[in-house]
């Protein structure tokens, strides 16, 4: 406290503040009832995504989609196409293109995590994914978590962190704050993560001391004898990983006809092969799981299916949101994704 007589800055604040509407206090009791039943964390392990700082903005950032990038390349290569597109498509500026594209120029050669083009920073940020688990059981959805009961498999899945602005400062309500609180201390200590790994966490807990929630995310994931496995990506509501699940069973890929074989033709996974008889057992499974309301379990064959609530915490530091760490291990590197374009707008196709 000696370090910041006057006042704390602002990545090492959590305003609290008391809301009294009614959504407000059900929610909060709902939440303080599901961390006394869901008593502890198991962490996945991080996601990448996007952030952008405009002028006025700092120390905020606001997010531009869904952090759902498994490791940080994929999340630079967002990065490459959304300047490139906005060079291409929002500026008549030549000066304001070349910004644009000089940035792109930097990210198809070096694997940086952040750039500035047009006076907006633009960066690669690191959010870790967990869950909250209490009787050898993950959470499963909150009865306030927003949901719908659609069962259009087709209906889009609304995004709820695009724009969403990382404000460490910001006021949250009293269960929001007790979460931040006791999440300064969250590092990987279990044995499966590489030492390096370990030490990065430990060493982001003063680098990036404060935390921030993200909106809510749902998978829906396999039991399995002792841990679980993923089925599904993550979804703004938990009806959209139920539709997911039901997509799951009742659209997967046909088995294909037999095919000379070829040496690097990998073989398919034993979900994908379904003859009549297995469609058919996946299709009564999906119907009566659609019967119910808002169903977040589904049994099949001994297999167990859960829908289940996944949090994310972003760790935030004095420069803003925590960037990609030396031990994340990208699959490849940075290249040209897409043609050559001049300050004018001219586009060069080929080498």
């Amino acid at each position: 406290m000696d370090a910041h007589p006057e006042r704390s800055p602002d990545h090492l604040t959590i305003n609290v503040t008391r809301r009294d509407d009614p959504v407000s206090e059900v929610t909060e009791a709902d939440a303080f009832a599901s961390v006394r039943k869901y008593p502890n964390i198991v962490v996945r392990g991080p996601l990448f995504g996007l952030a952008e700082q405009r002028r006025g903005d700092r120390p905020r950032w606001r997010l531009l989609g869904e952090l759902d990038c498994g490791f940080p390349q994929m999340a630079r290569d967002e990065l490459n196409s959304l300047l490139w597109f906005r060079a291409r498509d929002d500026t008549e500026d030549p000066a304001v293109r070349r910004s644009l594209l000089d940035a792109v120029a930097r990210l198809e050669v070096e694997p940086t995590d952040e750039v500035s083009a047009d006076g907006v920073r633009y960066r690669v940020v690191r959010a870790d994914e967990f869950a909250r688990i209490g009787g050898d059981r993950l959470e499963p959805p909150r009865a306030t978590d927003p949901d719908d009961d659609s069962w259009d498999l087709d209906a889009p899945d609304p995004c709820r962190t695009e724009g969403f602005v990382v404000d460490h400062a910001a006021a949250v309500g009293l269960t929001e704050g007790i979460d931040r609180a006791g999440l300064l201390g969250l590092s990987y200590t279990a044995a499966r993560f590489p030492e390096d790994v370990r030490a990065d966490s430990r060493r982001a807990l003063t680098t990036h001391p404060g935390v921030v929630l993200l909106p809510t995310t749902f998978r829906v994931v396999e039991r399995k004898e002792v841990t679980w496995s993923m089925v599904t990506g993550q979804y703004s509501t938990p009806q959209g990983a139920r539709r997911a699940l039901v997509h799951h069973l009742t659209r997967p890929v046909p088995q294909l006809p037999d095919l000379p074989d070829l040496p690097d033709m990998p073989e398919l996974p034993a979900w994908m092969k379904v003859d009549e008889k297995e469609a058919a057992l996946r299709a009564r499974a999906a119907k009566k799981f659609t019967a119910r309301r808002r169903p977040n379990e589904l049994v099949l064959r001994g297999r167990r299916f859960e829908v289940v609530r996944v949090e994310r915490v972003m760790r935030i530091g004095p420069d803003g949101p925590e960037k990609s760490r030396p031990s994340d291990v990208d699959d490849y590197g940075p290249s040209r994704i897409h043609p050559l374009m001049d300050e004018k707008g001219n586009i060069t196709y080929g080498s």
